[in-house]
């Protein structure tokens, strides 16, 4: 048991040190650019990668603007189940997030798609649509990434084993954290600063 635990940690320690550190430069530009009055952020997700969607969107759509430090137009298309399931039982599972997004995403805005596989067919229908109208995708994928990796204008990639959900899951929660706590550490007197001396 202690092996697995100790194994587990330092399999993590050793992938979030391959991330490439530009890429969540690059995401945390779009998102201190964007126009609240003019753009909205869609987050989107299965399974786990839905609740981290929606935890996204609560850091960064609420906790910034509470705290008096971002106000970002977010929306997470994950989290109305009535919405998701009348889709899924009219129309296909592979269109829940498409019919939310159609003639309502445009141009300038996010779309945050997030997705282990990178190959789920309700994110790459979504990503495409979005992609056709002109809005930027930042990707979040694991294992080989996927079709979603290859449409992503701006992809967050964890490179793993097919099948690593849960570490893969884990980091894609920590660049949500990372991110919400470099908005917070940009707000004067702040004390979390995660600079190295």
């Amino acid at each position: 048991m202690y092996e697995f635990v100790s194994g587990y940690i330092q399999r993590l320690v050793k992938l979030l040190e391959s991330i490439e550190l530009q890429n969540i430069c690059d995401i945390i530009n779009l998102l201190d650019n964007i126009d609240p009055f003019v753009n909205t952020i869609y987050f989107i997700g299965n399974g786990g990668s839905a609740a981290t969607a929606s935890h996204f969107a609560n850091d960064i759509g609420i906790g910034l603007k509470i705290r008096g430090i971002k106000n970002i137009n977010v929306v997470c298309l994950t989290d109305n189940i009535p919405v998701i399931t009348s889709i899924s039982n009219d129309i296909g599972y592979e269109n829940i997030f498409y019919a939310q997004l159609k003639d309502k995403i445009k141009k300038g805005d996010l779309l945050f798609a997030i997705s282990a596989s990178g190959n789920s067919a309700n994110i790459l229908k979504a990503a495409k649509y979005a992609k056709s109208v002109g809005a930027l995708v930042i990707g979040c994928t694991g294992f080989d990434g996927g079709e979603l990796k290859k449409l992503s204008d701006i992809s967050f990639h964890v490179s793993t084993e097919k099948g690593e959900y849960g570490i893969v899951e884990d980091i894609h929660m920590i660049l949500d954290h990372l991110i919400f706590s470099y908005f917070i550490s940009t707000k004067e007197g702040a004390s979390t600063k995660y600079v190295l001396e």
